[in-house]
């Protein structure tokens, strides 16, 4: 449903974006991370067609964003970190406002849905300068999702929340994304609610794309980790060291951490049953993420 191609946007001298390609298949919800300036906002600005590209390609559904935009616009919703609402307005005039410049042919009907799928229903009488960040943080949504769209793009939707909205926002995502088949693209910097919400990520670093892949096999270029608690852990080094794919083995008292140059996690736990196999882990998300996009830093 999206398709980045050779994405390169630069501002003077500086490059924002540098040959950045992916895909996001329909009806999968994907996380995008990276640093504060790795250029997930510029990427996501530029599907959403409210910036345009140095260079490259940006497709949503196949219609290409800046060649197509009004068909781009009728299958995707996009909601900023900081949603462009006007304040002055109640949520339920600005929603309707919102479908109504989406072409909706039920305006009333898609508004109302609109404010009940993102609990909203209960302040629609209400002005939007006097809410919580929360609450303007689900216009911004509702305004997204007003006209149904096929495919959501969401930058930092729990940026600035206390830990309850967090939750909230969160389970709200949950629900808009199960059972549509709807494609989502989520950028945050919090990995829990992209080991959460998403099924498959996609890492930015400095402008360039590092890695990609489901959560469960993530590394890319980075090596996989298998984190292991031993009841008996002498001489079960030398035994890891030896299955294939292997590359190094660290011990601290009954922990141990076996680094493979690929997925080893079947044949390091075989290896590691005669040693008392307490309890083994897989990388973290969080491990992947801090190799890859510390690479080059101070």
């Amino acid at each position: 449903m999206i398709e980045v191609q050779g994405l390169t946007k630069s501002y003077g001298d500086t490059v924002a974006l540098n040959d950045v390609s992916f895909t996001v298949a329909k009806g999968e919800v994907v996380g995008f991370l990276g640093q504060n300036g790795a250029g997930k906002s510029t990427t996501m600005r530029i599907i959403a067609g409210s910036l345009g590209a140095s260079s490259g390609t940006a497709k949503v559904g196949g219609f290409d964003v800046a060649e197509q935009p009004r068909k781009v616009q009728a299958m995707l919703g996009y909601a900023p970190e900081t949603p462009p609402l006007y304040t002055n307005m109640t949520v339920g005039d600005y929603v309707r406002f919102a479908a109504t410049l989406k072409g909706v042919a039920d305006v009333d009907a898609a508004t109302k849905k609109a404010l009940s799928r993102v609990g909203l229903d209960g302040v629609s009488h209400r002005i939007i300068d006097n809410l919580s960040k929360g609450y303007r943080q689900r216009v911004g949504l509702a305004q997204a999702l007003v006209h149904d769209p096929a495919v959501l793009v969401l930058d930092e939707p729990t940026s600035g929340l206390d830990p309850a909205q967090r939750i909230e926002i969160k389970n709200l995502i949950q629900e808009l994304s199960a059972g549509d088949d709807r494609t989502v693209m989520l950028s945050t910097h919090v990995l829990s609610e992209i080991e959460a919400i998403c099924s498959r990520v996609i890492i930015i670093h400095k402008g360039k794309l590092v890695a990609q892949g489901d959560l469960a096999t993530l590394g890319g270029g980075a090596e996989r980790k298998v984190h292991l608690e031993l009841a008996r852990p002498d001489g079960a080094i030398e035994v890891l060291k030896r299955v294939p794919g292997v590359t190094g083995v660290e011990h601290d008292g009954l922990r141990l951490v076996v680094t493979g140059e690929r997925d080893v996690r079947e044949a390091v736990a075989a290896a590691a049953i005669p040693f008392g196999l307490l309890s083994m882990q897989g990388q973290k998300l969080e491990d992947t993420y801090i190799q890859l996009t510390t690479r080059g830093t101070a």
